[in-house]
């Protein structure tokens, strides 16, 4: 399973090491995502959900 929030599709997004010397090699940035349970169309579903999706409440967990 990708560490992809199923409520807004916030993922994984790329940048740089930037190192003392100012070198830059390629790294990711993980999104910080949960595995919850929550309320989607009055079923019980169970998946990945940003930090972001749960502090604003835009899904109701169980």
């Amino acid at each position: 399973m990708s560490r992809v929030c199923s409520i807004c599709g916030k993922g994984r997004t790329s940048g740089n090491n930037v190192s003392h010397s100012h070198r830059k090699t390629r790294r990711t940035f993980q999104a910080n995502v949960q595995k919850v349970t929550y309320m989607k169309d009055g079923k019980t579903e169970t998946g990945y959900v940003c930090a972001r999706c749960l502090k604003s409440d835009k899904v109701e967990r169980v």
